[in-house]
């Protein structure tokens, strides 16, 4: 049984314009930043200094920092050590299949809206198949998330005129054999650039 998780912390200092503070602490707040102190550097300059996690500032912290701050602000940050908090272990899960590359540490307090946006983003990345496909988060044995991909739709009858319906039963009941194999057997096939996508924000 795990006793605690430790993530990896890490000092930054941010320099940026005193008219862009608002932002910069906004900022920091989402990715978890614990503000020690700041001060003036000039009339116009402030720097910050913060202790973030640094699994929340290795992705895009600092293309997020240059948005808010129209290009003004700069960044150093150095490794700390590391530090217990809250965190779980989030699990994805593609046509019931954990997907080991996209299981992360979240902070419990992230983890059900990081779950809904990693199964709402995935939806939008993977194409339809011939077969359903349910995209899962889970915490533990507990899924917090699910949305499914929709099966391509074969119109199986569409060649069928007429009124022969034992005909059109065999063409459905082939039909329905036909997905469960494919659900069986069938791997997802999921675009190169999926995995790079996911762990970026939007």
């Amino acid at each position: 049984m795990i006793e605690e998780i430790l993530e990896p912390i890490a000092n930054v200092e941010v320099v940026g314009p005193e008219e862009f503070a608002g932002n910069i602490m906004a900022l920091a707040q989402e990715y978890r930043g614990k503000l020690k102190n700041m001060d003036y550097i000039d009339a116009t300059r402030v720097v910050w200094h913060y202790e973030l996690p640094m699994g929340e500032i290795i992705i895009d912290f600092y293309d997020r920092l240059k948005s808010a701050t129209k290009g003004y602000a700069t960044m150093n940050y150095e490794f700390k050590g590391y530090q217990a908090d809250n965190l779980v272990k989030l699990d994805i899960f593609i046509n019931n299949e954990k997907v080991e590359a996209l299981t992360w540490v979240v902070h419990y307090d992230k983890a059900y809206y990081l779950g809904r946006d990693a199964v709402e983003k995935l939806k939008t990345l993977i194409p339809k198949h011939l077969f359903a496909i349910p995209l899962q988060a889970g915490l533990g044995n507990k899924i917090i998330a699910r949305e499914n991909i929709s099966a391509i739709k074969k119109d199986v009858l569409a060649k069928c005129y007429g009124g022969d319906v034992s005909r059109k039963r065999k063409l459905l009941q082939k039909q329905k054999e036909g997905k469960k194999r494919m659900k069986a057997i069938g791997n997802v096939e999921i675009p190169t650039d999926t995995f790079v996508k996911m762990i970026t924000r939007d």
